[in-house]
């Protein structure tokens, strides 16, 4: 079997990472809520004001997992790496690919002066918390996640 290469993601990548995206969405038995076009997750990544940055796996020429990531700002703590995404494809999966691109995700953070990385992990995806579990992390009980949809079915901002 060839090696795994871990690099930084290019705009070439996006379709193989939407398609990781949606893979993980499926599992979360969310897919539904995916609603970002290729379009706009280029532009968001490559564009003039890219809001995100990504690792990748690459295993012979193909895309296996995903390490997505953006800036957040803590009053407290000052500059957070968020994690947005990991992701592993299914059959891919026990190979340590996870743990290449978790390890070169804090590295980034490291190096480039954050300080910290934080993420959410659903309650029920125990795979996935035994994983984070190895890196000695806080798992935070008084917190609940909020959020506000700020566009209409028709994908236009309301004013």
């Amino acid at each position: 079997m060839s090696e795994v290469v871990i690099r930084k993601a290019v705009q070439e990548d996006c379709a193989s990472m939407l398609k990781l995206i949606r893979e993980l969405a499926e599992y979360e038995k969310a897919l539904h809520e995916v609603t970002i076009t290729l379009e706009e997750f280029t532009e968001d990544g490559f564009g003039g004001s890219p809001v995100w940055g990504a690792f990748v796996a690459e295993l012979d020429n193909e895309i296996v997992g995903i390490s997505l990531y953006y800036d957040r700002y803590s009053t407290w703590k000052g500059r957070r790496l968020y994690l947005e995404d990991l992701v592993v494809t299914e059959r891919m999966r026990g190979r340590q690919i996870g743990k290449l691109l978790f390890d070169a995700t804090l590295e980034y953070g490291k190096s480039n002066h954050y300080s910290g990385m934080v993420f959410q992990v659903l309650n029920w995806n125990e795979p996935a918390i035994n994983f984070y579990k190895k890196y000695s992390p806080k798992f935070d009980d008084e917190w609940l996640n909020v959020s506000i949809e700020l566009k209409n079915e028709k994908s236009e901002i309301i004013s």
